[in-house]
C-alpha cells in the first residue's frame, strides 16, 4: 500500500493520471510522514520534496470554479 502513494504522485507528476483526490491524499500522506522522520531523528532535516512535488502540492490547493 505505501508504494501506492508513490505510485499515484510520479504518475500524476508525469501526466500519467489527472491530479485528483488521491494525489491530495498521497501528498498529505507522503508530507505527514516525512515530518515524522524529521522529528524522529535530525539527519532528516534538511530532507525536503522535489521542486516538481512542491509545485503540485500548490496545484492541489487551487479551487475549481464553474
Amino acid at each position: 500500500m505505501d508504494l501506492n502513494y508513490f505510485q499515484i504522485v510520479k504518475e500524476s507528476l508525469s501526466g500519467e493520471r489527472a491530479v485528483d483526490e488521491q494525489t491530495s491524499a498521497s501528498l498529505t500522506i507522503l508530507t505527514e510522514r516525512l515530518e515524522r522522520l524529521k522529528k524522529l531523528d535530525e539527519s532528516f532535516s534538511s530532507v525536503t520534496f522535489s521542486s516538481a512535488v512542491k509545485e503540485l502540492k500548490g496545484q492541489k490547493n487551487t479551487v475549481a470554479v464553474g
